[in-house]
């Protein structure tokens, strides 16, 4: 039973009668880092709120009302409980439900009536509010193993533990098509007790995770790196992978950026880490499952995108740096070698780069859409040689040779390591322009380089030891003047994946709502969506390369307003006109489809490189 005497209950939940029906303005509770409100007529929260930094940013409540159900409840408060009974149950009776609260903590227990069993209780988000996702272990029938969190973007996170065994939390989310958006949910259902199990009880606790630091502490500019660190973290419970956000699709060239983070990441909860569930996401690629960038995952993907293999091996590879998982890797290695050897195969002519299948010609790309090119910036002609996903192949590469060496496969190691090298020696003098002094984004198969300043191809290359020494900080410098003359200064926006215009023979996607030009220079098309739209995503690269360089008054300089955009929750939710707020033009006008992006909070990690 919960305990009814030692609590500190705030003012707001005390009123004149002790026992009966509380008032309507009663049916509250709200501390610094959590505001609750309870329907009167059954077990549920008309709204929920939380601030891990305890900070009382509460004013948002992503809950949608609740179902109305045929049994009626009534609620009363005994001591510090609320409880719910239904109308034709005996006062004498257990309540369905309980609930306690506290400042940084929800007690919860439900009782089994024979006569009148409790329902679940249910939490229903408003996808459009707010992508909250339950996060952790993720069984065959989407359920979520205990514990877990609940996760709430941009504002904080429950950590959810119960007092009975092999216990778990119903999970789903669903994004509909357009025009019916007002039906997205994300859905989190606690069951009630039963008649096997008569009495069971929830907690939830407040909780902030990120990795700390002395140097961090209490510096309130560090707040939306502490309470947004999760926010990269999006468990999709249909496919039952981390995907774009928890009703959005799965992307098999995102995985890495996932394990980068999950390998910094505390403990999530007693037997729970971040690693856990990248090792789920991994297990269900090994197993066949296709996500968005593997050939045949939906229309216009006949093959697979050329950063694909490259970020699942990544991601394999710090998987195993982070737990040291010499079975997994033993047992996944052959899966593993096949996934490499698929990369390797893309290198068609031997030159030492991989290839995509489409040319990347100007002018080679169809209007109308009914093919993508070769990386994530899915809008853009990236073909043939692709600067980025070369990258991301010496850099598995590289990783690989690690895990071989694990699996004790020194013949495999040293075909890896020879195979970076030649990527390398070919890679800068391949994809350096000598007319714009930096790195092009690809080279085509008539072999033209294609260059609009790409922030992400040229710091990319540098992070990742592709560009020599004595070449990064002039590249970088390049980089950073070119900005100054065309006027990007709104970092707290993110950063421009290309600094000007894609000519319209380079771009892929003709739709002005995504960036398509009609005039050959692209001018009408900038700065929509992927054709130079301000993004957080990807941006983590460009802070990178600052910091390796040694140039922290230039990484600050974007850093600190892009951690103050994320404090704002400035990367979610849904502008006037109907579009979210994870692609913007460089006034703000916001042009993204998703609603919430997780490639935008890698950003991060790079508050770990100061």
């Amino acid at each position: 039973m919960l305990a009814r005497a030692r609590y500190f209950i705030p003012a707001l939940l005390i009123y004149a009668a002790t026992l009966g029906t509380p008032p309507s303005d009663a049916l509250r509770f709200q501390s610094q880092y959590m505001h609750v409100e309870l329907a009167p007529d059954q077990p549920a929260f008309t709204s929920l709120s939380v601030d891990s930094l305890g900070k009382g940013k509460l004013s948002a409540n992503p809950l949608k009302p609740p179902d109305k159900r045929e049994a009626v409840y009534q609620i009363r408060r005994v001591g510090p409980l609320f409880e719910y009974r239904a109308v034709a149950a005996s006062s004498a009776a257990p309540p369905a439900w309980s609930f306690q609260f506290l400042p940084r903590q929800i007690r919860m227990i439900s009782h089994y009536n024979a006569a009148n069993p409790p329902p679940s209780f249910v939490l229903d988000f408003n996808p459009h509010l707010n992508h909250a996702t339950l996060l952790g272990i993720i069984n065959q029938d989407s359920s979520v193993q205990l514990p877990a969190l609940l996760h709430l973007p941009d504002l904080g996170t429950f950590r959810i533990t119960t007092n009975v065994t092999q216990a778990a939390l119903g999970y789903d989310a669903y994004r509909y098509p357009q025009p019916q958006q007002a039906d997205d949910f994300v859905r989190v259902t606690f069951p009630a007790a039963t008649a096997d199990r008569p009495e069971v009880e929830y907690t939830l606790d407040v909780v902030a995770i990120y990795p700390s630091s002395a140097e961090r502490a209490g510096d309130p500019r560090f707040d939306g790196f502490r309470r947004d660190w999760l926010n990269i973290f999006q468990l999709n419970p249909r496919a039952r992978v981390l995907a774009n956000h928890a009703a959005s699709d799965p992307v098999a060239f995102t995985v890495f950026e996932y394990s980068s983070v999950a390998l910094r990441t505390p403990p999530l909860a007693p037997g729970l880490t971040a690693l856990d569930m990248l090792r789920q996401t991994l297990g269900r690629y090994l197993s066949g499952m296709k996500g968005y960038g593997m050939a045949g995952y939906g229309p216009h993907t006949p093959y697979d995108f050329a950063n694909t293999y490259p970020s699942l091996l990544i991601a394999a590879a710090e998987y195993f740096q982070g737990s040291k998982d010499q079975a997994w890797i033993e047992k996944n290695y052959p899966a593993l070698k096949d996934w490499t050897a698929k990369m390797l195969a893309m290198d068609v002519d031997g030159d030492g780069l991989i290839e995509y299948p489409l040319s990347g010609n100007y002018n080679s790309w169809p209007q109308k859409l009914d093919l993508r090119p070769s990386n994530w910036w899915d809008t853009i002609g990236f073909g043939h040689e692709d600067a980025y996903s070369n990258a991301l192949a010496y850099h598995a590469l590289i990783d690989m040779q690690e895990v071989a060496r694990a699996a004790h496969q020194e013949d495999d190691a040293q075909l890896y390591a020879a195979r970076a090298e030649k990527l390398r020696s070919v890679y800068f003098k391949t994809f350096y322009d000598p007319e714009t002094g930096v790195l092009a984004g690809w080279k085509s198969a008539d072999g033209q380089l294609h260059d609009y300043y790409f922030t992400f191809v040229n710091s990319a290359a540098i992070v990742y030891g592709l560009v020599p020494k004595d070449k990064a900080g002039p590249i970088m410098d390049r980089m950073l003047t070119k900005m100054k003359e065309v006027g990007y200064t709104h970092f707290e926006y993110g950063l421009p994946g290309n600094l000007i215009p894609i000519r319209h023979g380079d771009y892929v996607d003709y739709n002005p709502r995504y960036g398509g030009p009609a005039k050959e220079d692209g001018s009408d098309g900038f700065q929509v969506y992927e054709n130079g739209g301000a993004t957080a995503c990807y941006a983590y690269f460009t802070l990178q390369a600052l910091y390796r360089l040694g140039w922290h008054k230039d990484a600050d300089a974007m850093l600190f307003p892009m951690l103050a955009g994320f404090e704002k929750g400035g990367f979610q939710g849904f502008g006037p006109n109907g579009m979210t707020y994870d692609w913007k033009a460089w006034d703000g006008t916001p042009h993204g489809y998703e609603g919430l992006l997780v490639d935008g909070y890698q950003a991060l990690l790079a508050v770990l490189s100061r």
